[in-house]
C-alpha cells in the first residue's frame, strides 16, 4: 500500500500496558467510528505496514487502546511510538454539501463570486490557525482562508469550489 492511496488516521502517543498495547491520538473528531477496524498501516521507515488488531477501544474519549497481533511486550510497542496511522482512502466517511477533505479539492477549480476564476487549488496549508487554499493563477500563488463564511459551494460534479473573498483580498496578489 502506497501512502498516496491512503489518509493520515492519526499517531500512536503511548504505550498502555505491559501486554505491548497502545494508545493512539486519532485525526477525527468522531474517533468511535474507527473502534472496529481490523487492520490500519503503520508507517515504519517509509513503509506502510499492516497490523492487524486483536482488540480496541476508546480511552478517556478521544484516545484509541489498541492490541495488535504480534506486539505482545512493553519493547514491541515501544517500536510503534510515535509512528503514523493509516487507512485506504476508500474506508474515508463519504461526505456531503460544504463538507470535504483536504485531498479532495486539491486539482478543483476556485471561483470568487466577483473576481469569476481564480485559479487551480495546489494545495492545502493546514499548519497555520486558519487553514488556507493555495491557488495557482498565471505562476503566482494566492493564499485564501478557508473560513466557512467566504466557502459558498463545494460542487464536486465540475470539480470547482465557489467562494465570496473579503473585498480587496484577491487584488493583493494580482
Amino acid at each position: 500500500m502506497k501512502k498516496e492511496d491512503c489518509f493520515y488516521l492519526g499517531k500512536i502517543v503511548k504505550k498502555y500496558s505491559f501486554k505491548g498495547e497502545v494508545l493512539a491520538k486519532l485525526d477525527t473528531d468522531d474517533p468511535e467510528i474507527y473502534k472496529e477496524m481490523e487492520s490500519v498501516f503503520i508507517d515504519l521507515g517509509n513503509n506502510l505496514v499492516p497490523f492487524f488488531i486483536i482488540k480496541s477501544s476508546l480511552h478517556k474519549s478521544d484516545l484509541l487502546r489498541l492490541k495488535f497481533e504480534d506486539v505482545i511486550t512493553e519493547e514491541d510497542a515501544d517500536t510503534l511510538l510515535k509512528r503514523d496511522l493509516y487507512l485506504p482512502l476508500d474506508l474515508l466517511p463519504k461526505l456531503s454539501g460544504n463538507q470535504f477533505y483536504f485531498h479532495e479539492v486539491i486539482g478543483f477549480n476556485i471561483e470568487d463570486s466577483q473576481h469569476g476564476s481564480i485559479g487551480v487549488i495546489k494545495g492545502v496549508n493546514d499548519s497555520t490557525a486558519q487553514a488556507l487554499f493555495e491557488v495557482e493563477k498565471d505562476g503566482k500563488e494566492i493564499l485564501i482562508p478557508m473560513n466557512d463564511e467566504f466557502i459558498k459551494k463545494i460542487d464536486r460534479e465540475n470539480k470547482k469550489v465557489i467562494v465570496t473573498t473579503p473585498e480587496g483580498l484577491i487584488d493583493l496578489y494580482l
